[in-house]
């Protein structure tokens, strides 16, 4: 309804001011609201002019404020659903329409809006009277609605202070309540939720990025590991599988190791089985060990193709300065600790690449190198039969196609053992080499019985060869350095001395230098300073600074193993009686490498150069069809042969001679007798009979260099006798016409006196075999009197049959 303005005009000749409430009511003036005397509606009410203005004034600030309640109402709606973690809400439709029914006609509710009219016959006083009570109700409806429905007390205080248009003491909402101080709390509390959505939002944005960064992060990985897998089963489905009639077979390789087995071994006529291996694969006339030629550090050269600088086994026995700990190799607690043996092994590789291994025994197979496992292992036991080791390699290779391994690996500890305990030359170390090439034909004649002779390729290696020692050739250590300043002493035979001092490295070295000047047989060497590039024996802190390095034969020994002076003057026997570890290059130390199968197609009795055994690696990797990773080897399959080992003029396997002692000329070794095919059988040498029984420790001096082998089949008394501390048995003496053999005579029927040639025999054989008696009871007692005396030390013999020497 249109307001219409009032008409002032003068009523019956009065003046208009008179229809003031003020003119006529001199009460009027402090008519007031129950509140501050200067509000708005206080205000407008004394300028008003009739009570229709009065409604529609108070209908527009009726309007007004249930719009301001309902906004800020509505903001604090939001802010709680906010905070209960809803920020899209569902409004009940009903609710809402129903809210927008009551904001359109305020009238409508008469609790919320009393009806103000004015009647014909209501007064001004009235009118004030129920204009003021109506407004009391209005706020105190408002104010116990926006206190009840408020959370916080300062938006109670804000909308009370609002409703009264006072501020109320002490209140926290500032210093006036004023209407544009509300509608500023409310625009910035409407920023305030649009801040908090615009956050949310990017926050939203956010986790979504990061989720699909970890998504796309997770599915290159799956298909990473994907495309591994096919590789792997490429790999396995490019490699040809050959049946032998019952099953399919993958490329298989048989490695085995014959620990202390030397390359001239196989000229004695005791090893028919590895000579027809020799005949029927490829192999060079022999294999060079690394430095140092002991066991550990070339059973894991073999198994990584790196030096033993590289890999970190540096011996048998070693001190790391960097750990505080040693290494010791029979001690399995200590030395099967993956922190020793860096490098990786063939057996990781090939478990790396999806292939089965089967590692019997092998050093190092039991250190859990890099975390990986061969698939099947079998720990180390020094006292198992030889058989068991061939029912086992066939117990591999019976298994199901799923579960055959493709690389297996054996170990046979059996010839060096006895070539420590016995001596390389002695009659036991025959035994034992003809004992394990047994071994070799009972497990070659299971892979025919089976049909895979021509299917799994075999390897058979050794680590390095023996050289014979005996009490002259020993050296006291105590002779050469003050032990007082060493801290550390690492090796054997090989001595490597770490002063307490680093600073008295050099006087120390000087010192040694000049003590074995007279000594050919001796070298001292500074591992930083003039180390032989071709040992590859520097590069590694667990390499000692200074090394003392004995000749072939020779050793050195500490006055708590042995006082070199009391054990010469009682005759004692030195133990070990046979010693490896010396220079790799020296020809008692040569090693043996044969192979044979289809990934060696070469022309049987195929002979290649002679190779270090950093090469075997990559050979193993390569028959079986893996990538071998970063080493020091550089052969590869197929190998170039250079020839046939029974080609004319071609040479064979140098029988070396034993060490020498410093009685004679130690300058330079003794030539080999002689070069002898692999083809021909060497048949042993005779022992020579000497004038007079020999003492345990006394040498006779050869007239030439000789093969020691042990006796030949003739000599059966001494056969029965035990090698003792004879190193080197005297030459036995030529028959007239210089023939070595008295038979020869009789058998040309040339001599008259055959007769008493024969007679002349028969003594010698009984000279020869009273002589052999004497010599073995001698060696008996003198063996017997050592483990009285405690002077007996047979290093290198694995006492505890746990661990191989």
């Amino acid at each position: 309804m249109p307001l219409h303005s009032l008409n002032t005009a003068a009523v019956g000749g009065r003046d208009p001011s008179l229809l003031s409430p003020s003119d006529y009511d001199a009460d009027a003036v402090s008519i007031r609201s129950d509140q501050d005397t200067d509000s708005d509606d206080d205000e407008r009410q004394l300028r008003a002019r009739n009570s229709r203005e009065l409604r529609a004034h108070d209908r527009l600030v009726l309007m007004e404020e249930e719009e301001l309640d309902q906004l800020v109402t509505e903001t604090r709606k939001k802010q709680e659903q906010q905070r209960r973690g809803s920020g899209l809400p569902i409004p009940n439709p009903i609710n809402f329409l129903a809210r927008r029914l009551s904001d359109a006609s305020p009238s409508r509710s008469p609790s919320r809006s009393p009806s103000i009219s004015l009647h014909a016959g209501e007064s001004r006083e009235d009118l004030g009277t129920e204009k003021r009570r109506a407004r009391r109700q209005r706020r105190q409806w408002k104010r116990d609605r926006l206190l009840a429905e408020a959370e916080h007390g300062e938006d109670g205080e804000l909308m009370y202070e609002m409703e009264e248009g006072g501020m109320k003491d002490g209140s926290s909402t500032g210093d006036s309540s004023e209407r544009d101080d509300s509608e500023e709390v409310d625009r910035k509390r409407l920023l305030h939720v649009t801040d908090t959505k615009v956050k949310r939002k990017r926050n939203c944005r956010r986790w979504v990025l990061l989720y699909a960064i970890i998504g796309v992060a997770f599915a290159i990985l799956v298909l990473v590991a994907w495309k591994l897998s096919l590789e792997q089963k490429s790999a396995h489905s490019s490699q040809t599988l050959v049946s032998n009639g019952t099953a399919m077979f993958a490329p298989t390789t048989l490695i085995i190791s014959l620990d202390g087995f030397r390359a001239d071994f196989l000229n004695r006529g005791l090893t028919p089985r590895l000579n027809a291996l020799v005949k029927e694969g490829v192999s060079p006339l022999y294999m060079r060990p690394s430095f140092p030629s002991v066991t550990f550090p070339n059973h894991y050269t073999i198994a990584t193709g790196l030096y033993p600088e590289s890999h970190g086994v540096v011996g048998n026995s070693f001190w790391d300065p960097t750990l505080k700990e040693e290494f010791y190799y029979t001690d399995p607690a200590r030395s099967m600790d993956p922190k020793w043996w860096s490098g990786e092994p063939f057996w990781v590789t090939a478990q790396k690449q999806g292939l089965k291994t089967a590692i019997h025994m092998w050093p190092g197979s039991e250190a859990h190198i890099l975390g990986v496992e061969p698939t099947y292992l079998d720990k180390y036991n020094g006292k198992e039969m030889l058989s068991k080791k061939v029912d086992r390699v066939l117990e591999f290779l019976d298994m199901p196609d799923a579960d055959r391994p493709q690389i297996i690996a054996a170990y046979v500890p059996n010839v060096d053992a006895d070539g420590h305990k016995y001596g390389p030359n002695s009659t036991e170390i025959r035994s034992t080499i003809q004992t394990v090439d047994k071994m070799l034909d009972d497990l070659f004649k299971g892979l025919e019985n089976r049909n895979l002779a021509d299917i799994v390729n075999i390897i058979v290696v050794s680590d390095h060869g023996m050289a014979t020692t005996d009490i002259s050739r020993v050296v006291q250590l105590e002779d050469l350095v003050d032990t007082s300043k060493i801290e550390h002493t690492d090796g054997w035979p090989l001595i490597g001395l770490r002063p307490k001092n680093p600073d008295d490295l050099q006087n120390i070295y000087q010192g040694i230098v000049a003590k074995t000047k007279g000594n050919p047989n001796l070298e001292v060497y500074l591992r930083d300073a003039n180390m032989p590039e071709r040992y590859h024996f520097s590069k590694n802190e667990r390499i000692a600074p200074l090394w003392i390095f004995p000749k072939a034969g020779w050793a050195l020994v500490n006055m708590k193993e042995m006082n070199l002076k009391e054990a010469q003057a009682k005759g004692v026997v030195y133990h070990p009686m046979g010693i490896h570890g010396y220079d790799h290059e020296h020809p008692l130390m040569r090693a043996i490498f044969i192979a044979r199968g289809p990934a060696f197609p070469h022309q049987p009795n195929s002979k290649i150069e002679a190779f270090q055994n950093i090469e075997v690696y990559n050979m193993l990797c390569d028959s079986v069809g893996i990538t071998p990773v970063a080493n020091n080897g550089t052969l590869r399959l197929p190998l170039k042969p250079i020839g046939l080992h029974d080609d004319p003029g071609a040479s064979g396997i140098e029988t070396p001679a034993d060490p020498t002692t410093h009685t004679l000329s130690t300058t330079t070794l003794p030539k080999p007798t002689k070069s002898v095919k692999l083809t021909e059988h060497v048949q042993p040498t005779e022992f020579v009979k000497a004038t007079k029984p020999v003492k345990p420790t006394e040498l006779v001096k050869p007239t030439k260099p000789v093969v020691v082998d042990p006796v030949s089949s003739t000599d059966s008394a001494v056969q029965a006798a035990p090698t003792v501390g004879v190193d080197k048995p005297t030459e036995k003496p030529s028959h007239q016409n210089g023939s070595g053999d008295s038979n020869d005579s009789s058998d040309n029927g040339g001599d008259s006196d055959g007769d008493d040639d024969e007679d002349s025999s028969v003594v010698d054989d009984v000279e020869s075999s009273v002589e052999g008696f004497w010599d073995w009871f001698t060696g008996k007692v003198s063996h017997w009197w050592d483990k009285i005396t405690g002077s007996n030390k047979e290093a290198g013999e694995n006492n505890e049959g746990d661990v191989p020497p």
